[in-house]
């Protein structure tokens, strides 16, 4: 919601000042300088990508359209989940949440949050490092060493798509100077047909510079770090698990686990105490 509402200011301060003083918007009108820079930056997104990043870069740019789902309510979500396995273990034991973790969606506990259900990567994690802690006796730093390896490769994975977006932000001047000289060329042909016509084919030219510097530092840039953003939040849920892992691990209880989980989250989106703890008995 909020990279729509700041499209919408970027055209119309761009545009609105345009006319204002004095601009003709049909002017800068130019399908085929928009083929030229937008056909070549995706072409170019395609050749320096594989697959699985051009994927996710579709999914990522989706969710920016969306909203990020890593909202306060989310995150209580999340601890409220491991508050109630870490409680489930304390008292019948850890063989007791086997099947929890072998099958969340057949689990009582994590059928309760949907959200989570569908964080398929961070599932993963919660489950793998549930049933390594209920199959030996892991120390608590490898643990927790085990735990940061996966988060910074998890990290680096899905920032990514912020990545090759940036590259392409980058690269769009460049592309509007290209369909600027192809402008140029063709101006070339218009010689001898007077001031009139040179200077409509000079104004098509410089149309496309202006495009492409205005897509990338306008929209392209500014979205590559909103997804950067997201991709942050993203890894503060990592962190949060992490964090209440090891405390449960060190014998904190339940309560206590969840609250260095909770410590870990970003200050903007963290839950107060008694929030959570409402939220806890509310579930």
């Amino acid at each position: 919601m909020l990279f729509i509402i700041g499209a919408v200011i970027v055209i119309a301060s761009v545009l609105g000042g345009y006319v204002l003083h004095g601009g003709n918007l049909a002017v800068l009108w130019q399908p085929t300088e928009v083929l030229i820079i937008g056909g070549a930056a995706v072409g170019s997104f395609i050749i320096a990508n594989s697959v699985h990043t051009i994927s996710a870069t579709g999914k990522a740019i989706a969710a920016q359209l969306m909203g990020s789902p890593y909202n306060k309510k989310y995150y209580m979500d999340l601890l409220s989940l491991l508050y109630e396995i870490f409680d489930k273990s304390r008292k019948q034991g850890v063989m007791a949440i086997e099947e929890d973790i072998d099958d969340p969606a057949s689990s009582q506990i994590f059928s309760r949050y949907p959200a989570i259900m569908k964080s398929r990567y961070l599932l993963a994690f919660i489950t793998d490092y549930l049933r390594i802690i209920s199959a030996g006796n892991m120390a608590t730093h490898e643990l927790e060493g085990m735990m940061e390896n996966e988060i910074d490769s998890r990290h680096h994975e899905i920032e990514e798509p912020a990545h090759a977006v940036n590259k392409i932000a980058d690269a769009l001047p460049g592309l509007g100077i290209v369909a600027a000289v192809l402008g140029i060329v063709i101006t070339m042909n218009f010689l001898t047909e007077g001031p009139e016509k040179i200077g409509l084919s000079v104004a098509a030219a410089l149309v496309g510079t202006f495009l492409g510097i205005w897509m990338g530092y306008g929209f392209v840039g500014p979205l590559s770090i909103s997804m950067e953003h997201s991709a942050k939040y993203e890894i503060k849920a990592y962190e949060c698990v992490k964090s209440a892992l090891v405390a449960t691990v060190a014998g904190q209880a339940p309560q206590m686990a969840i609250e260095f989980g909770r410590k870990a989250l970003p200050s903007d989106k963290r839950p107060g105490f008694q929030e959570l703890n409402d939220h806890v008995r509310a579930k």
